[in-house]
């Protein structure tokens, strides 16, 4: 029963991480861009489990992991995109592929941590928080690359 509750705790997550995005597609992004890597910031807490003394990850799971994460980070990347509008602010494209990707993303990471479930507890959080790490450090800075490329175009016309 305390594993439904786990589950329904990461669906309410996930919605609220689907809503917030989605509405980013309606309203124009302030500033120089700066709050697209704020995730990374918020997300740092999460990293004190790689490093804790009770977690024993070999090489190669940690190489794999972050493959993992490139390969989740993959389509992010692809269907993330900026836009001026006609009020002429920057505004995140909207994409029906952006959501698909999204989602798709979050069962993967599901799909697997259902797969090596019978791996360590601690090493098994420290492994997705690494790959976590990678797909959404790569997505965001990628995405703010995107952005400012957009942006300076913005500032010079």
């Amino acid at each position: 029963m305390q594993q439904y509750g786990m589950y329904a705790i990461l669906l309410v997550i996930f919605g609220l991480i689907l809503w917030r995005r989605t509405r980013a597609m309606v309203r124009p992004i302030k500033g120089s861009g700066l709050r697209i890597l704020l995730p990374l910031l918020y997300m740092s807490p999460a990293f004190s489990v790689v490093i804790q003394p009770s977690v024993h990850m070999a090489s190669i799971e940690i190489v794999v992991s972050v493959i993992f994460g490139i390969i989740l980070s993959a389509p992010l990347i692809y269907t993330t995109g900026y836009e001026i509008r006609e009020d002429g602010k920057i505004y995140a494209k909207k994409s029906i592929g952006f959501v698909i990707a999204l989602i798709s993303v979050f069962i993967s990471r599901r799909l697997v941590n259902y797969f090596l479930s019978d791996m360590d507890v601690l090493t098994l959080n420290a492994l997705s928080i690494i790959s976590l790490f990678v797909y959404v450090g790569l997505w965001r800075i990628i995405s703010y690359v995107k952005f400012k490329k957009v942006y300076n175009t913005h500032v010079a016309t």
